[in-house]
């Protein structure tokens, strides 16, 4: 993307999250603290090392904490501006919501909890010399079945939006990033909710508008379950996703100032250990992300799960795949797996086992 031919971004961050509950009651997910920092400084960093400078922010859950996190932008090197949705509108009713503030022909939007690593300037350079109306980023998956597939022809064209079959055409996929001409965004109905994917796309096909696919098969991962959060946390910590917001060097942890690492603890997989927070002697912490203040005491396992701030490990305890909330406690010798959750505040007694339920 070059000086002369600005594009805006219109981040959408307004979703409530709730495949993340109980760890997004407190916070809207983008703000969750991921390797060190609020998961959006991840992408806002993405944005501003392509070259955007005009960002708008479209939010609705907990629409404050933004702008008291990011402000006017100017320490990122970003003009950002905060629309706030006041009834859910779906995608393409969200980018409508922002239209009256974009400023350039051309706007890349992105959704707010996907980590990719698509190189932005191609994105829009594909979009703009191929004359199109719509340009959507695909991705190249292993497993297309789980998704809608989007196929297209040879020159990019995309030819139609399948839902979920089992033995899809193409192996490419909506990645959740579009760039739009600003004429499209003021096209679409304004004020009641639009689905981007069942309305905005099949009726722009249907005209004749010309819809293009970027194809791409770099790094990509939805983070809006427990367990994609956490992998993706640990890959930005580790360098396999692309950041420029990571608060320390890529190694196998980040450990953040006021932490106490017992000296024969081990904390490995991409970890991130939040500020002020402790692991006792002996413990193992791999590939789990530790808010501000939380805990884990001597002895203790913890694999591939999300403690909230201030949370609390008893000696011995041994968690894989589990999530706590803010100030929740898991006492001595516990055994929690597979997906349990522990809610905000809620404390387990010595020796509680759970598995694949919530407390």
């Amino acid at each position: 993307m070059t000086s002369d031919q600005p594009a805006d971004a219109v981040v959408l961050v307004g979703g409530k999250g709730t495949r993340l509950r109980p760890l997004t009651l407190s916070a809207p997910k983008p703000m969750l603290p991921t390797a060190g920092v609020p998961f959006l400084s991840h992408l806002l960093s993405r944005i501003g090392a392509a070259g955007f400078r005009h960002v708008v922010l479209g939010t609705s859950y907990r629409a404050e904490v933004f702008e008291d996190f990011f402000g006017d932008g100017a320490p990122l090197g970003l003009e950002i501006e905060y629309v706030v949705e006041d009834e859910p509108l779906d995608t393409a009713g969200a980018i409508r919501n922002v239209a009256g503030r974009l400023r350039a022909d051309d706007a890349v939007v992105f959704n707010g909890d996907i980590l990719a690593g698509a190189d932005l300037g191609e994105l829009v350079r594909t979009h703009r010399d191929s004359g199109a109306d719509v340009t959507l980023h695909l991705q190249r998956v292993a497993d297309p079945s789980r998704f809608g597939s989007v196929p297209t022809d040879s020159s990019g064209r995309v030819l139609e939006f399948l839902e979920k079959i089992p033995d899809p055409p193409t192996d490419q996929i909506n990645a959740g990033c579009y760039v739009f001409r600003r004429s499209v965004i003021e096209s679409i109905p304004e004020g009641r909710p639009v689905s981007v994917e069942r309305e905005t796309f099949p009726g722009l096909l249907a005209s004749g508008a010309h819809i293009h696919g970027y194809v791409d098969s770099s790094y990509w991962l939805d983070v809006g379950t427990p367990e994609a959060f956490v992998r993706g946390s640990a890959d930005l910590v580790r360098g396999l996703a692309p950041t420029s917001a990571l608060p320390g060097e890529v190694g196998e942890s980040l450990v953040l100032g006021g932490a106490h690492v017992a000296g024969d603890a081990e904390v490995d997989g991409g970890s991130a250990i939040g500020a002020d927070a402790e692991i006792g002697a002996g413990a193992r912490v791999s590939g789990s992300v530790l808010f501000d203040g939380a805990s884990i005491g001597e002895g203790a396992v913890v694999e591939r799960s999300v403690l909230g701030a201030g949370a609390r490990v008893g000696a011995g305890a041994r968690l894989s795949g589990v999530v706590l909330g803010d100030g929740a406690s898991v006492g001595a010798r516990c055994e929690l797996v597979d997906g349990a959750r522990v809610w905000p505040g809620v404390e387990l007694p010595d020796g509680a086992v759970r598995f694949s339920s919530d407390a």
